[in-house]
């Protein structure tokens, strides 16, 4: 159960369309197909060991006829951490796989080291603040160069900030070395609606949201009372945490179908927010990529909102298949994080949680906040809302004053944030995921709009900006692709090529092989592609 957050540090001033893959065509022949190629021809491709088995995620159609199917591995019967792959075929035959693991050599599966002392081990980078007992499972690490057999110790509890965390610590089963460490969260059992509604009706109400205007959003009546329930994107539901840190929540009710006064005197008025930019984000994908939820199985998710006190945070977990919302410090300078891009980064996570699902470390952490961040912008752009133009800010209705001028993230100039990175260099993935992202995130803003000033962004843009300060190689004569082709790139980039441990080479690979399936090699957006590249010093020759 993935969490992924949308981190913000309150003291900063911290900134004609592409044809959309079939997401559901013929997926269990797909399957089957590609089931075959593993067994047989795409063997040594995929570096089989005798004893390892597959598992299909995903499994998608292009529009050029290549199928991608998503792979992932256990070897006896142990899941093995960055053993996942996509096949790609076309009329049966091989014609690639996106993979980081590069041997088919496999460690004996005799732990040297006992779980007990892993758990120890971990337990010292951990701390003595955790909530009940820590677990222990044997795996194959497969994110270095040889895969070994380690502990996964997961120890689970709440951060400073009431951010719930499960940290699983991957701990070297000869040595007691730890390998590798990210973030995950666990929370209620998922698919409990709480509603309580025997009959629902649907229903269309109005929001009177804070930061997006009076907005329609989708409820059902149930009796003589209406709910945040909209049955027309599989059931998504919005409640109110009432400032506590686990459960479900109750889900919101009201006599007139009004949610809301487009203030914070009432409680509704964020979960309108939420609601909304939940739906937003729904038709974006639908609309745009012929994804049916975030699943892509048609199942709506529940997003929770007053979580926590002065909670200044927003995240996805996979555990309860929901977005998390806190009140920030209800708006004395930090609005609640319900803004329309941060509904649709959220739930953007729990797309690529389907899809590469990018382990939240190192580089592919970055690419995996660089993703929601990307989409959440798309979105915005997408809902094409007056009161929330499209723009490449990431968060800027999250401060109560002065929106524009602060932001969470500037994608055209990531280090306007005091952090992010805009180039690329060998310790990017040093850096905190949500720092590392601003690679990706100019390098989509170069690939969209070019090496372009972007206007109206207000006193926080500096006036000195220039074209050149834009790019990391001089070359100020990228024109872009327009939004339309970018996305589709990009998303179907992450989709169909990124793994779990893509870094940024591996990005600009899948980036570039999406472009051929789109738009043909040599074209004009695969071209761009590499140009973009090129720009944020993501050079193929470095790789």
């Amino acid at each position: 159960m993935q969490s992924r957050l949308l981190t913000i540090a309150i003291a900063s001033a911290l900134v004609a369309s592409a044809p959309a893959f079939a997401a559901t065509v013929g997926k269990s022949s797909v399957a089957v197909r590609a089931k075959g190629l593993v067994d047989g021809p795409a063997a040594a491709a995929v570096h089989r060991a005798v004893a390892d088995a597959f598992t299909v995620r995903t499994a998608h159609v292009g529009s050029n006829g290549t199928e991608h199917v998503r792979f992932d591995r256990t070897y006896r019967g142990l899941p093995v951490i960055g053993g996942d792959f996509v096949l790609h075929s076309r009329n049966g035959r091989v014609t690639g796989v996106s993979q980081t693991m590069k041997t088919s050599l496999r460690p004996d599966v005799i732990p040297q080291v006992s779980s007990q002392r892993a758990v120890i081990e971990a337990g010292a980078r951990f701390g003595t603040g955790f909530v009940g007992m820590p677990t222990s499972r044997l795996v194959i690490y497969a994110r270095g160069t040889k895969p070994v057999l380690a502990h996964e110790v997961t120890f689970s509890g709440f951060k400073a900030d009431q951010t719930p965390t499960d940290m699983h610590y991957f701990v070297d089963a000869r040595s007691g070395r730890i390998l590798g460490q990210w973030d995950t969260v666990e929370t209620a059992v998922p698919g409990r609606d709480p509603s309580g509604c025997t009959s629902p009706v649907a229903s269309v109400g109005t929001g009177k949201s804070l930061t997006e205007g009076n907005v329609t959003v989708n409820t059902i009546r149930c009796g003589t009372t209406y709910q945040l329930t909209d049955l027309t994107r599989g059931g998504g539901r919005t409640s109110n945490m009432a400032m506590r840190t686990s459960g479900l929540g109750s889900v919101f009710t009201d006599a007139d179908n009004t949610w809301g006064n487009n203030a914070l005197t009432d409680s509704a008025t964020v979960a309108a927010d939420a609601h909304y930019g939940v739906s937003e984000t729904w038709d974006y994908y639908k609309n745009v990529y012929g994804r049916n939820g975030i699943a892509d199985n048609g199942n709506g998710a529940l997003s929770r909102v007053h979580y926590g006190r002065n909670y200044a945070n927003a995240f996805w977990s996979d555990s309860c298949f929901c977005m998390t919302f806190g009140d920030g410090d209800n708006g004395v300078t930090i609005n609640p994080l319900v803004a329309l891009d941060v509904a649709g980064h959220e739930m953007s996570h729990g797309v690529s949680s389907r899809e590469a699902n990018l382990t939240y470390s190192g580089e592919s952490g970055g690419l995996n906040e660089a993703n929601s961040d990307i989409m959440g912008t798309m979105v915005e752009y997408y809902a094409n809302n007056a009161n929330d133009p499209g723009d490449y800010l990431i968060g800027e209705k999250v401060y109560a004053h002065n929106p524009g001028t602060k932001a969470l993230r500037w994608m055209f100039k990531p280090s306007l944030d005091g952090a992010s990175a805009d180039c690329y260099d060998s310790n990017v993935g040093n850096l905190d995921v949500h720092y590392s992202s601003g690679v990706a995130n100019h390098f989509f803003y170069l690939l969209a709009e070019g090496a372009v000033v972007p206007a109206g962004y207000g006193a926080g843009t500096p006036a000195n900006l220039t074209a050149a300060s834009l790019v990391c190689n001089g070359n100020t004569a990228i024109v872009g692709i327009g939004r339309s082709d970018a996305e589709q790139i990009w998303y179907h980039g992450m989709a169909d090529y990124m793994t779990s441990d893509t870094n940024y080479a591996g990005a600009r690979q899948a980036t570039l092989s999406a472009a051929v399936d789109l738009f043909g090699a040599g074209s004009a957006q695969y071209n761009a592609v590499a140009a973009a590249w090129d720009a944020v010093s993501v050079n193929g020759a470095l790789f």
